[in-house]
Formats: structure tokens, sequence, C-alpha cells
């Protein structure tokens, strides 16, 4: 079906500074076009929602245009980069697609640009750097300087927009955020849209009497101002400036612009938390009819009627055509929840020779040579500089690769990983080092409520690996988990766990071209354990399959990372002492699960053990026993043996942390409890 064709009041999605002074007229008119679409799209919707025609519910972006469309025409939209909050559509609007398209997206209909799979205005465009939105609104800064740093890296003047509430500016994300982008000098444009309410939290509820939010960005080391978006003009011109300005030092700004709540937060917000009178002067002082009379009261009211007329046509027109598309087909879903295989990266064969390595070295020398071969590789953490971080394992390379390509981080777990989000999703491919995996839980949000779903709902690919430093070496409870269940219980993840050097090297550089992220976790243990030939290996990539250390026929023993070796020297100590052999299986690919190979084992003997080094109970092989036994329930000779660790917090002193793991004594204990 023919899309309508924009009319002519619409055929530019850009201001320029200079046309203020040199071309007023055409550009307060080009402003008010855009702004008058956005507030007949967001009204219209409304009453497409209470008809029942849109479900879910809609928040409502009106008051809020002479903020968010003279930014968006203001920005270069062919090298910047934004992620708009759910009161920004005429900020979707003028940044790219089709009135159509944003139309689809609320009726979650075929032609959504999410196909469907996500609610009302959360969606972008991450192929013109528009991030889409997550409802986490505080961790929605850092994916945007992410995109920006790249975007300067690449040769780009980039400019990077964030949008975030007066509600929002409590998070900590917020604060992580504006500290990471005046750390690094990130060409950001902070906007607080402050409309007095959080949801429907007033200020007086959220901060301290008489706080003006611009003010914290001179803790920050950055200039901040305040400004009334109520005030169309004074607000574009302060836009233009802070932009160019931005533009020419690449230092953030924070602007705090009051604006109008003259819809609640969301279709079904009634407002009544309000006080008595303060919504009718919040609708005195709309900033669109204001506008719109001031720009009458010129000379200009002939062209505003006949804007009007055409932009209402434009709307009914297109809604007529979203309202016949048909809905979303779920055909597909499960398919797109990972971005496709890609072909392998040119590497080179070396190291041809084979190395002498222990695990930390492996990922070291997998790392250099990541960093050597691929110009978009960055490595950032916490202390992985000069002091090559908490286990050494990228000791030298900040020397090696300087430090726009290895560089520390600030304690900011959450934003940090939202930059490396918004990195990768602009060409970089960030690995980035979490110094314990128990750490990794400050990121939470970013890893599985970001990273994870973007390809599922936007189709965006995320190249981007974390390194997780886990298992039990006597560091107590926060610092010795294994969260393999945690993380990857999440969909949208892939993991790795190696258990030898030779597998570490090769995990790495498979983690590192796949187009998703890609969780490796490295258990502590094997860090210094002991050392083997290392060298390159062409077939690499098969390290995402299991792969089979001892052959038998008694059951099939499943398991990965430190506890394998253990495994091993159980294996062949009943073997020895009691004339049983097992398929012993190093899992290696945690998610996506291959489990052709053990499947076929376990329907030869009949019998499963399955052993972690994490607990028991909503432990991993939870999952493992449940999938293997699915296929070949009738096979089974005896029930599943599952063994983990103690459901505790890991403890501190060896003889606590032996008693809490599952050791070689422990496991043969069990296993001839089992056998018997």
């Amino acid at each position: 079906m023919a899309l309508p064709t924009p009319p002519a009041s619409l055929a530019s999605r850009d201001l320029r500074a200079a046309e203020l002074e040199q071309n007023p007229t055409e550009a307060w008119l080009r402003i008010y076009a855009w702004m008058q679409l956005a507030r007949s799209a967001d009204n219209r919707i409304l009453d497409l929602f209470r008809q029942g025609l849109i479900k879910g519910t809609v928040t409502g972006g009106q008051g809020n245009e002479g903020l968010v469309v003279p930014l968006a025409l203001l920005a270069d939209k062919s090298v910047d980069v934004v992620s708009f909050s759910h009161r920004g559509l005429g900020g979707h609007l003028v940044w790219s697609g089709h009135l159509c398209d944003h139309l689809n997206q609320y009726f979650a209909n075929a032609g959504s640009p999410t196909r469907a799979r996500e609610g009302n205005i959360h969606h972008g465009d991450p192929a013109a750097r528009s991030l889409p939105m997550i409802s986490h609104l505080g961790a929605m800064l850092s994916s945007v300087e992410g995109a920006t740093d790249s975007q300067r890296r690449l040769g780009r003047p980039a400019v990077g927009f964030g949008f975030f509430g007066d509600g929002s500016s409590s998070t900590g994300d917020i604060h992580e955020s504006l500290n990471l982008a005046s750390l690094l000098s990130l060409p950001m444009v902070f906007v607080i849209e402050n409309n007095q309410y959080a949801y429907s939290t007033p200020m007086s509820e959220q901060f301290a009497a008489g706080t003006e939010l611009w003010r914290r960005a001179a803790g920050y080391g950055m200039e901040g101002c305040a400004v009334d978006a109520t005030d169309v003009e004074a607000c574009t011109c302060v836009f233009a400036a802070a932009i160019a300005r931005v533009r020419s030092t690449s230092r953030p700004v924070l602007i705090e612009a009051h604006t109008l709540r003259l819809r609640g937060h969301a279709a079904y917000d009634t407002c009544d938390y309000m006080k008595p009178g303060e919504s009718d002067s919040f609708h005195a002082r709309d900033p669109l009819p204001r506008f719109r009379a001031k720009l009458a009261a010129a000379g200009h009211a002939a062209r505003l009627d006949a804007i009007d007329a055409e932009l209402s046509a434009f709307l009914e027109s297109a809604v007529g055509i979203s309202l016949a598309l048909p809905r979303p087909d779920p055909a597909g879903m499960a398919a797109d929840l990972f971005a496709p295989v890609a072909a392998p990266l040119p590497w080179q064969p070396t190291p041809a020779a084979p190395l002498s390595l222990n695990l930390a070295q492996a990922i070291n020398a997998a790392l250099r040579k990541i960093l050597a071969e691929r110009p978009e590789s960055v490595l950032l953490g916490q202390d992985i500089g000069v002091y090559g971080g908490a286990f050494k394992v990228t000791e030298h390379l900040l020397a090696e690769f300087g430090r726009p390509r290895v560089f520390n981080t600030p304690l900011a777990e959450s934003a940090c990983t939202g930059y490396a989000l918004g990195l990768a999703l602009n060409g970089h491919r960030p690995i980035e080092e979490f110094q314990f995996a128990d750490f990794a839980t400050e990121a939470f949000t970013q890893i599985t409520q970001n990273a994870a779903t973007l390809h599922f709902r936007s189709g965006a690919g995320c190249p981007i690996v974390f390194r997780f430093p886990c298992g039990t070496v006597q560091l107590g409870s926060f610092h010795s988990q294994e969260l393999e269940a945690t993380f990857l219980g999440m969909p949208g993840i892939k993991g790795l766990y190696p258990s030898t050097p030779q597998d570490a090297f090769d995990a790495l550089l498979a983690a590192y071209e796949d187009g998703n992220p890609v969780i490796l976790f490295e258990n502590k243990a094997l860090y210094r354990c002991r050392k083997q030939p290392v060298a390159w290996n062409p077939r690499y990539r098969e390290v995402w399959q299991p792969r089979q250390l001892r052959t038998g026929d008694y059951a099939t023993f499943v398991t990965y990372g430190e506890v394998v070796h253990t495994a091993a020297e159980v294996c062949d100590y009943l073997a020895g002492e009691y004339e049983h052999s097992f398929d012993l299986f190093d899992l290696r690919g945690l998610a996506p699960l291959r489990l052709d190979a053990i499947q076929a084992s376990l329907a030869r003997t009949g019998r499963l053990v399955v052993v972690h080094e994490g607990r028991r109970t909503h432990g991993f092989g939870a999952e493992l026993v449940a999938r293997l036994t699915e296929e070949n329930f009738a096979a089974l000779k005896a029930a599943p043996l599952r063994i983990g660790a103690l459901d505790l917090p890991v403890p501190f002193a060896p003889e606590l942390e032996d008693a809490y793991r599952p050791t070689k004594d422990k496991l043969i204990e069990l296993l001839t409890a089992w056998m018997g």
C-alpha cells in the first residue's frame, strides 16, 4: 500500500542555526509544522486508544513539543546520536521514518518497526543512530554516550542527545552517566525534561526545597543552564548555541528544560494528584497555541491555516493506512532472538608455533591478537590499564596499544556497560572486563534487558564481550559466585565457559566475532593453575560445541569450567576402582546449548550425571537435566544425579569453602552412593 506523501510544510527535517537570523519566518513556520504534527498525532493516538484500536497504554508528549521538535530539527541527523524518551514522539517524527511507521508502532501491526515486539514509543532507528528507549530511563543515557564516542572515534563530528526527566534524575545511572561523559569529554547535550512530576510524585517529594537540577552540572565539571520550554523561540536559540558549542569543544552540557504536564504519565493517569488549579495553569502556558498566536499576529495566519489543514489530511490518511495493515505474524520470533551467525573474521594464523601458557596468559594472548588485528576493538574495565586488571589478565596491553584502545573505567558498572553497548551499536566491538563476576550484578539491567534484547526488539546486532572472572578461590561471598544461571536465564545472551588455555584462547576469538552479547566465564582457580600448549586453531568456533574427554558406557557425565578437571580425575578413579566408565563431556558453550552429542550419549548409556560449581537450587544443572531427560526419559535406567554447591552464600575460610563446593572427595562419595 502506497504511503501518503508528506505535505510541503514537512519537506525539511533540518534547521540550521543561521536560518534563525537569515530566514526566521520560514524557520519558525517549519518548527510550528512539526510541533503541530506531533500534537495532532499524540491526540489522535489517545483517541484511538480510547476506542480500543491501540492496546496496552499510550504516553503523550503534549506540551513537550517546544522542547523536542526544535532540538531534533537542529541536530545533524547524518552523524548525531539520540535516544528519545516516552514524551518524544515529535523527535521521532523529525529524526527519521514516515508518519505511518510511527503509527504502526502504536498499532503493533505488521508494519511496526519493532515487528510489534515492543510497546508504543519504545522504538527508534538504530541504523540512523536513534537508539530505542528502555523503561529504565536513567540507563538510556550511557548507550548514547557510547555511540557518540564511537562516531568521534570514526572521525565524525557527532553530538549525542540524552533525555531524562526530573524523576529519573534521582537514579544512580544518571550520576554515573554524567560523570562518565565529563571524564571522557564526550560531546553530549543532556536534557532534563522537568514537568514537576515523576509519574505522580511532585518535585517537593523528590528533592530538597529550592533544588535547581541544572546546578548539578558544576559538580561534574560541565556547563549547565535552565530554559523555559514553553517559550519556543528562546528554547530553540538556547539549543542552537549549546549544540554548536558542544560540537566544537567536545564538552558535555546539562540543560534543565522546564516543560509542562498537559496530560498524565500515560493514558490511564487521571492527574488527580495535581494541586487545585495547577492543570489549568499548565494549559494556560501551552507552548503550541501561544507559538501559533504569535506567528499569526506577525501576519502568517493564512499560512498557519493552510499548514493545519494539510497536516490534518495527512494524519487521517496515514491513520487509515496503518489501520488497514494486518496483525503481526509470530512466525520467526525465535529465530530473531540472536543476530545471524556471521562469516569468520579474517584472523591471521598466529601463533603458529604452540606457546606454553596458562589460562590467564591465553586470554591475554587472545586480547593482544584481537587488538592487533581488529581496529574496531576496544578494551575497557576497572584497573585494566597500567595495573593490568585485578588478575593481571590485561597486563602490558595499555603500553602496547594505547589508552584509546585500552582504558580504565570508573566504578560505574551500569553506565560503563551502557557505554560499551553504544560502542557496539555503532560498529565498534568492545570487550568489557568486570573485576569479579559478582560486580556484574550492578549492570544487570544493561546486560540482560538492554543489550540482550536489542536484536529481538530492534533488529540491531550488539557485538560485545563481557568477561566474568568467577568461581571460588577463598575470597568470600562478594568475589566468588557462579552466575551463569542468573544471567543466561535471560534471553538473548550467549555464554562460553572454557576449562583449558587453548579453549580460552579460542573462546575469546569466537565470542569477539559473534554479533551478540557474549559472556565469557573465566574461573579464577584456572587462571594460574597449569600451562598447556596454545596455538592458532582454525577450528576455534568448535568451542561452542561440547567436547568429549572420556568414553564409557556406564553413564553420561556433563560438566564445565574448573570442575572439568576434577571430574576427569573422578572418572579415572571410578574406572579403576569400580570398573565403571563414563562418557565425560566438557560443555564449553552454555548458551545457546548444543546438546546433540550428549543426547546421543545419554540414549546409549541411560544414566546422567551433571556437576557444576554453582549453587544447586535454580542452578544451571537443573536446565541441563531437564533438557536431556525430556528427550531420553524412556531410556533412563536411573534417576539423574545433579551435583552443585550448597545453597548458601559463598563462605570465606578454606575449610568452609571446601564444604560448600563440589570437591573430588565429595563427587566420589555421591557417585558411589548413586551407583550402589
